[in-house]
């Protein structure tokens, strides 16, 4: 049987941390005069009151080693739970939105999909934009945590391969996470003050380069005003592509940085292919728009390395319609949607390194076949790689691929066009933002969406955030069995 209270406690914990929180948003309203405080003040308390009561009731059994279903549950417990809560400000104050599009709205936030039912930013009080923000920048951080200290040890989708990356083993996964949690977070937050500094000097409002800077650092691309970045084009968008590049690679090298070595960043293999391919997009990006389209050079090189940045790392401003580039970016845009950045930062999707693995895998297997009798062996960053890492990559391609279809699939049954519900599944699996379309696409948002569709996305973003295997293995009997 398993123990759930010292799953309970440590969400118990989070949430009322999260309801603490609230109280930042709640001071934005009161200093803006907005009059909606009382509705972050009410979220607050109910939700400080809630995971008290849950923490303390499963007080006496806090451990600091769990067993691996009680890992599992609480890597999942949190992102449900948490969205949740995170809900209740949309719910009870401004905007007023009925609990499907809050909690699709939190969701979303804290995976750092981007994916918005939101309109009427522009007008929308100073909190709530505030709040959302704030949401992002904590699922940012929660998910660099989650990679290096959970996912390595449940063995999720090849990620044991940076165990050894680690702090420590499985025994002590409270505390090494409390560990990573301590210096991610300085980290973090020095890359987020200096972006917010960023963009303040290159014109951007105060309010604004905050909001921006929490949620480009997240990776996440919420925004405080409709137009998203086509409100800020110019310098702003080189400040937010070279950050959103810095918040792709792995936290663990800037760790390593601090402590006087920066051999591990230069030499990571997952550093050097992210780039490559983002800035070899780019470029091809900017010379079709060149040559068929005849646009302007440097704004062409702008918008296109802000753009192709901002979809890759899964953040999802825009800052314009690049629908109308034509239809080779489109399929570009959707493709890159799905490689994402590397493992251990705040990027999602499938992520570099397991494409490494699979086209590593694939050369070994042509060798094989064109030298049946060779002794081959694949290796990651000069580590021998083992069949259990090889075969839960392959598992997490597969796995990828289906639920995307069935996704697409039963989208589409719910009477959403091909494009939306392919593009708007993808979006949402792979965290991506928006979609393509005039519905979902990047002048577009999820409003329209039917009640059923949002919570199936919502759904398909959480299993996305937690590497897919970490939600489906509580649907199998063997989990359970004690």
């Amino acid at each position: 049987m398993i123990d759930f209270r010292p799953v309970a406690y440590i969400i118990g914990l989070l949430v009322a941390a999260l309801g603490a929180t609230m109280l930042v948003p709640f001071a934005a309203d009161i200093l803006a005069g907005n009059g909606q405080g009382d509705a972050f003040a009410s979220a607050a308390l109910l939700t400080i009151l809630t995971g008290g009561v849950v923490a303390l009731a499963s007080a006496n059994s806090r451990t600091s080693a769990l067993t691996l279903q009680q890992t599992f549950l609480l890597t999942v417990g949190s992102w449900l739970i948490l969205p949740f809560f995170g809900a209740l400000p949309f719910a009870i104050g401004a905007p007023d939105a009925s609990y499907t599009d809050a909690f699709f709205e939190a969701m979303s936030g804290l995976t750092t999909t981007g994916s918005t039912v939101f309109t009427g930013l522009d007008e929308m009080p100073a909190g709530t934009l505030l709040w959302r923000s704030l949401l992002q920048w904590f699922g940012g951080v929660g998910i660099i945590v989650v990679a290096m200290a959970f996912l390595p040890t449940l063995k999720v989708g090849g990620m044991q391969i940076f165990r050894s990356e680690g702090f420590d083993t499985f025994g002590k996964i409270l505390p090494r996470a409390g560990e990573i949690a301590t210096r991610i977070s300085v980290i973090y937050l020095s890359l987020t003050t200096a972006c917010y500094l960023a963009y303040v000097a290159v014109g951007m409002g105060s309010f604004d380069a905050l909001n921006h800077a929490l949620t480009t650092l997240a990776t996440g691309g919420f925004s405080s005003v409709d137009s998203s970045f086509a409100e800020f084009r110019g310098p702003a968008e080189y400040v937010a592509a070279v950050f959103m590049i810095l918040a792709s690679l792995p936290f663990v090298r800037y760790i390593q940085l601090l402590a006087g070595t920066a051999k591990p960043l230069w030499r990571d293999s997952q550093v050097r292919s992210f780039l490559m391919v983002l800035f070899g997009i780019i470029l091809i990006m900017v010379l079709y728009r060149l040559y068929a389209n005849g646009d302007p050079v440097a704004a062409s090189f702008r918008s296109t390395f802000f753009n192709v940045t901002s979809i890759m790392t899964g953040t999802g401003y825009a800052s314009e319609d690049y629908q109308l580039w034509g239809a080779f970016p489109v399929t570009m845009f959707f493709l890159m949607g799905l490689i994402g950045g590397c493992a251990g930062s705040t990027c999602c999707s499938i992520k570099v390194f397991r494409f490494q693995l699979l086209f590593a895998s694939i050369k070994e297997q042509i060798k094989r076949v064109h030298s049946p009798h060779g002794v081959f062996g694949l290796r990651y960053e000069g580590r021998p790689v083992g069949d259990d890492v090889l075969s839960s990559v392959m598992a997490f391609f597969v796995m990828f691929m289906l639920t995307l279809a069935v996704l697409s699939v039963v989208l589409a049954m719910m009477g959403l066009d091909t494009i939306t519900a392919v593009s708007g599944a993808a979006a949402a699996l792979a965290n991506i933002g928006p979609g393509l379309g005039p519905i979902i696409g990047p002048d577009g948002n999820f409003s329209s969406l039917g009640s059923a569709a949002k919570w199936v996305l919502a759904f398909a973003m959480l299993i996305g955030r937690l590497e897919l295997m970490a939600v489906y293995v509580l649907f199998t009997m063997n989990f359970w069995r004690p």
